[in-house]
């Protein structure tokens, strides 16, 4: 049942309910602040914690125990006092701190004195020659149906890629009794040695033991073929092999579905829209929001929390949650922050739980050939734009991603440049022989994600906005 936000406006609005937004919204309402939190799925959770109060995969040691963690922060939020709309498309945010939200093919306007975004990682484009291909799907979408349905594949699998979630999602496909066949991995090589200095930090973080033991789990019942630097999908309208390159030595295999993934990035679509500043971060290779130490933005009065600030994991992002309430309970309502843990404890949390992220961030660097592609692979997805296409984009004069749309489309479609546009910050740089600062990213205006011009036709109006377009 789809229900409109009770209030037109609250202190505090917290956009997306998985680990971070979960923390937010408990820590803001237990300060008695008037708490809303907005998120676009059926349940809370987020990915990391997707499903949780419905996954039909009950047995506890097949998702982990780091997937059940997250019942009690559900737990507490939905005894917080804190208002909780599921299914809510946020599409607008401004520098009002107004937020534009579609719940039920329905829009308002909601206004916020602090509003908090928890909009979480997406993950980074792999465009290979044949990823558009139907049967080639990402790590993280199957990762959803294995959570929500309890699906996993029982045809020939192959799972291509680096990075923890990688190995988790060969874990618990395999504790489901899912079938994979292969596991092609795209770590390069010299990336092991660059990680040594970061090495002890790792050794003695959280995730070092689990990682260490995930691995050989999935190593005693898959073939894994370390080092590959070529990787290619092929079929005639549907999958059928997989061609891969480890130095000189070339195969091919068949293959009836392909898991993609290489690594996850901060989701900036609507901070960005909102006026948020962003810097490319060279470590991470993607697009960050320019924090301050307690979360907070460029823009006042918008605090940003959990892999969206920068990706940590599910650990760091409940830490940052936490903080980014108490900054806004402090705003709001100083007397009350005595209600909750002192920020210094806080920040020794925070500092736990990213012990480590500079080694992981170092050894899954994605290679540049699985993050720039050639020829005629597609870039972006959504309007069928190739590399070749924007690299001639920029011949004639394309400088940037927002002169392209005006040549090519590209960012224009559906996604509004999420499954292209760091490959298209970074191809363009490429080709014009520059940074990707310097080349930059879309221009993103409201509304974010797709609404029909009957629901902004129907979203309340004052007086104010009647005549300011009437004199326009």
């Amino acid at each position: 049942m789809n229900v409109a936000p009770k209030r037109d406006s609250y202190d505090v609005v917290v956009i997306g309910a998985g680990p971070a937004g979960l923390a937010a919204a408990a820590t803001a309402a237990e300060a008695d602040l008037s708490a809303l939190l907005l998120d676009e799925n059926a349940g809370p959770g987020g990915q990391v914690w997707r499903a949780i109060a419905s996954t039909p995969v009950t047995e506890r040691d097949r998702l982990g125990a780091d997937y059940w963690a997250g019942a009690e922060l559900v737990r507490a939020v939905r005894t917080s006092g804190a208002e909780i709309i599921q299914r809510a498309t946020v599409w607008s945010l401004d520098r009002h701190l107004e937020v534009g939200v579609s719940i039920g093919g329905a829009s308002s306007l909601v206004k916020a004195r602090r509003v908090i975004l928890a909009t979480g990682a997406l993950e980074r484009p792999f465009p290979i020659p044949g990823w558009t291909l139907p049967g080639v799907m990402t790590a993280g979408a199957a990762q959803t149906m294995l959570k929500s349905s309890g699906l996993v594949p029982d045809g020939r699998t192959v799972i291509a890629g680096q990075g923890p979630l990688l190995w988790l999602l060969a874990a618990q496909i395999l504790r489901l009794g899912g079938r994979i066949d292969r596991i092609l991995d795209t770590t390069e090589r010299r990336n092991y040695f660059a990680a040594l200095p970061h090495a002890f930090a790792f050794m003695t973080s959280p995730y070092f033991a689990k990682g260490l033991a995930m691995m050989r789990e999935v190593r005693a019942k898959v073939p894994v073929v370390s080092g590959v630097s070529e990787l290619a999908a092929a079929g005639d309208g549907q999958l059928a092999t997989v061609t891969y390159a480890v130095g000189s030595r070339r195969e091919t295999i068949p293959a009836e579905l392909l898991l993609l993934h290489q690594g996850v990035v901060p989701n900036v679509n609507l901070a960005m829209a909102a006026g948020v500043e962003h810097r490319w971060d060279d470590l991470q290779l993607c697009w960050s929001p320019v924090l301050d130490h307690n979360g907070s933005a460029s823009v006042e009065g918008i605090g940003i929390a959990g892999d969206g600030a920068g990706i940590g994991g599910a650990g760091a992002a409940i830490v940052r949650g936490h903080i980014a309430a108490r900054v806004a309970v402090e705003a709001l309502a100083p007397a009350a922050a005595a209600k909750l843990a002192p920020m210094a404890t806080f920040r020794a949390s925070l500092a736990q739980a990213e012990r480590g992220r500079a080694f992981l961030d170092t050894l899954f660097r994605p290679a540049r050939q699985f993050r720039i592609p050639s020829g005629d692979t597609v870039v972006c997805r959504c309007e069928e734009v190739t590399a070749k296409d924007i690299v001639d984009a920029v011949a004639i004069g394309a400088t940037g991603p927002n002169q392209l749309k005006a040549y090519r489309r590209s960012g224009m479609g559906p996604c509004q440049g999420r499954l292209c546009g760091l490959t298209v910050t970074e191809l363009m740089a490429q080709a014009r022989g520059k940074t990707p600062q310097e080349i930059g990213y879309y221009r993103l205006r409201a509304p974010v994600k797709p609404i029909t011009l009957a629901e902004l036709a129907a979203v309340p109006k004052t007086e104010a906005d009647v005549q300011a377009v009437v004199r326009g």
